[in-house]
Formats: C-alpha cells, structure tokens, sequence
C-alpha cells in the first residue's frame, strides 16, 4: 500500500485482512501524513498519536486471532463536534474544554467496528459557516488549492480525506455541513436521513437539522462507513429502518426520473449561481441522460422553508454556547446568532417544528413525478481563505446565502441527500452536484452516485500533495 497517501477504505480493509500491512504500520503512516501537512492543510483539531497506536496495537492483535469486523484496524477521524471519550470536544471554540468521558454513540458504534480513531477534525464555530477558520485553531486550506476553502463546517474532515491523510471521515451536515466541503474538495458526501446515524448525547442536534454523515472519495467507501456508523442509542427519539448502503452501492440504480432543479430557494438575500457551477451541473445532468435516465428542469416547491430553519439553527447554537466554558472568548457572530436564537426558541421554535409535516409534504410532491432531484451543491467554486471570516453578522449570512443557497432546505425535511463531484474549475477547485431524494432513499441515492462514479471516475483525481507546498 502506498505510504504518502491513503487507499481507499474498502482496499485498505482488504489489505488488513490479507495480512498484507499491519494496523500499527497504517496508524503510523496516518500519523506521519498528519503532522507533515498540519503546517499547510491544518485539517486536525486533535490529533490522537499515543492513543490510536495502542488501538492499532490491539486491532492487530485480534486480526492474528482470526477476528474480523468492518473497519477492524482502519485509521479513520472524526469531526470534533462528536465526542471521542479522554478528548475534549470544543467544536471550533476557543477555551479551556475538558475531556469527555464517554464517546458519542456513532464513535462508540465505528470502535465497535474497529476503526482506529487518529483525530479529530476542525470546524468552525460551533458549525455555523461554510468555512473552516477561525482564532482557536487557524485556518483550514483545501489541498486542491491552498489558497482557497475547503469549505464548511466539515471542513477538517474534507481535507484530510481529500488530501488522503485517512480513507474516510465522519462530519456532520446542519446546512449542507458534509455535502458542501465534499462539493469543494472532490468528495463523496452523504447527509444521510435524520436518525440514521445517532447524534447521541444530542438526541436531536440542533433541533433535528443536523445529521452526522461519512466524507470519503469513492461511493462505495461512504457506504461502507455509513454502514458501520448508522445505528441508534435506545433514547433516539428518530429511528428509521435498516439499510443496507454498501449494498446499494453495488447495484444499478434501474432508469429513473431525474429533476435538474437550477432555482435557488427564496431567502430574501442576493444570490446568483454561478455560470461555470452551472456548466458542471447541466453537463452532470447530460451524462445521466447519456446513462439512460429520464431527465428534465423541474423544480420542488420549497415556498417560504426559511421560516423553519432559522428558530432550529439559532435555538442549537445558544444551547451549545451554554456548555461552552468561556463565552466571551466567542466570535461576536456566535454571540449574535446565540442572543437571535435565546428570542426564538419558545413559541417561534415550536411553530417551526409543527411546520415540518406540511413542507415535507408540499417539497415532496415533487417525487410524485420524479424519483430524484439533481441540484448544484454551491452556487459558487469555494472562495478564498479570509473572504468570510472578518465580516459582520449580516454581511457574513449575505456571503453565506449567496455561496450555499442549495443544501440547508433537505435539513429541515430530515432527507437525505448525496454529493457527487461535478468537475473542477478556473484554479483547480472542484465542485459539486447533489442528489436529493425523500425520506429514507439513501439506497436509491447510493446506486445512482455509484454509477456515476463508474462513468465519470472522478476517484481517479488526486491534489498535488499538501506537504511539498508551502501555505500561503
């Protein structure tokens, strides 16, 4: 296997299996991969050294015992706003946190599977903009451009899956959090349905919008972690039926009706999609066509969907801002939203959950004629690192619309959604195409991206590596 980047999840479980490399020799690599693009990608928050060789130590041992699992050995990272038990959890804060004593029910369920946990990934504050900045930890670069983004609030996760320091990742996607980092960085990201994996000791994290959800360059390789992280704690109070996604991942999607949706949702802000995102999408949609599918410009009825997301979003971050131990070390935008969300989360935050039944039921008329809808992840390539970080409250939620129109409304429905690469642009930044499906279609979702993933073998596409450029 090659040392100075990753393979694949599925290559490297078969590796481990055929005793062809050691857990401890992957742990290691890993961890050398880490520390020499910490200088320029900067994608970990904590980084697991001592911990996750005697995990590796431990795998080995029982892959000489004949055991197997799902990820038995694999060095994965997770992002930190999801507990690793003996680490702190600081979710892109600054302050003195403490560690946690329990892992998060999805950590404890990849452990299970035997993944090897090498760190924890940086987001931005408390996950609220699609970039990865900030004065706790730094900047976050994309290592198909160091220059620019990864995206947010995923970000950690994106780069260092991008970047092959891991195979895989997990992230979590509150407005589009997974899907548009993996749009930024070349990635396969899937938001899957609400519950799917636990959010535990959150029983609804942010108020149902955010999901956790695997990054990884190959479908099959989404899937595979999707399957090891889905599950519930016995309190959930979301429990959706068992899929399983590594199979679907393996099966033609049949032909399907698809909806090419270019029009944004109504936000009240300036946005226009940008005409070179455009070009990508439109050509997705024409090799679907080419694949067999019945494709055509249609777009779901989103109405006045805003309504219900801002109360949920603003309501999480002032109950995550309560277990911050030092909020006056907060962005001034943190603080604001925070204040918005203390004024909204009683009858405002009520009204909009009670509002979910009905815009589920008029956005998802739009699968009484089609099976699935195709929609530009981002409306733009992924902007310069600092272009967001420095701004107010108001202008920061303007840049932010007007970047990421497309994802946040499948959030609200709880539906899942899938990233597909789309192609890169002027600069080398990639972008991406989101297929977006109803209530539990992350099979149907799966199928399709894997054959589109045969078809346009994106995974073949490596960044120049990270460490033998110098950060901006």
């Amino acid at each position: 296997m090659s040392s100075d980047r990753s393979e694949g999840l599925a290559e490297t479980v078969r590796a481990l299996s055929a005793g062809e490399v050691s857990a401890r020799e992957l742990a290691e690599r890993t961890l050398t991969r880490i520390l020499a693009t910490q200088p320029t990608l900067n994608a970990f928050r904590v980084v697991r050294a001592e911990a996750a060789l005697a995990e590796a130590d431990a795998a080995d041992r029982q892959l000489a015992a004949g055991v197997r699992a799902p990820l038995l050995g694999v060095p994965i990272a997770v992002k930190d706003d999801t507990d690793v038990a003996g680490e702190p959890t600081a979710f892109g804060c600054p302050g003195d946190f403490p560690p946690k004593a329990r892992d998060a029910e999805a950590v404890r369920r990849l452990q299970a599977a035997g993944a090897v946990v090498v760190g924890k990934t940086n987001t931005c504050e408390l996950g609220q903009w699609p970039f990865t900045e900030g004065p706790a930890f730094g900047d976050t670069r994309n290592p198909w451009n160091t220059g620019h983004t990864p995206g947010g609030s995923s970000g950690g996760s994106a780069a260092a899956v991008a970047a092959g320091l891991v195979p895989v990742a997990l992230g979590s996607d509150g407005a589009g959090s997974v899907r548009i980092p993996a749009a930024w960085t070349h990635l396969v990201g899937i938001k899957p349905q609400r519950g799917r994996i636990s959010t535990w000791p959150w029983p609804e994290a942010f108020n149902g919008i955010t999901v956790n959800g695997p990054l990884a360059r190959t479908v099959a390789d989404a899937a595979l972690l999707l399957d090891a992280a889905s599950g519930n704690h016995q309190d959930d109070p979301h429990q959706p039926s068992v899929i399983r996604a590594a199979d679907a991942a393996r099966r033609e999607p049949g032909r399907l009706r698809v909806a090419l949706s270019l029009r944004t949702p109504f936000t009240a802000t300036p946005k226009r999609l940008h005409p070179l995102v455009r070009a990508k999408v439109v050509d997705l949609a024409d090799r679907l066509a080419a694949l067999g599918h019945d494709v055509e410009e249609a777009n779901p009825r989103y109405g006045q969907i805003g309504l219900a997301f801002v109360p949920r979003a603003t309501a999480g971050v002032a109950d995550w801002v309560r277990e911050v131990p030092d909020p006056d070390l907060l962005d001034p935008r943190t603080k604001e939203a925070a204040r918005l969300g203390r004024l909204l989360g009683g009858a405002p935050l009520r009204l909009s959950r009670r509002a979910e039944v009905t815009l589920q039921r008029r956005v998802g008329a739009v699968f009484d004629t089609y099976d699935v809808v195709l929609a530009p992840t981002t409306a733009t390539p992924p902007p310069p690192v600092g272009a967001l970080a420095k701004l107010s409250s108001w202008r920061t939620d303007q840049a932010m619309i007007a970047a990421c129109p497309y994802a946040w409304p499948w959030n609200v429905l709880g539906w899942p959604g899938v990233n597909v690469p789309a192609g890169r642009v002027a600069g080398g930044l990639p972008v991406g195409a989101q297929l977006l499906g109803p209530a539990g279609s992350e099979p149907l979702l799966i199928s399709l991206a894997a054959q589109l993933e045969a078809d346009r073998r994106w995974h073949e596409s490596w960044p120049e590596p990270a460490d033998t450029r110098a950060a901006p």
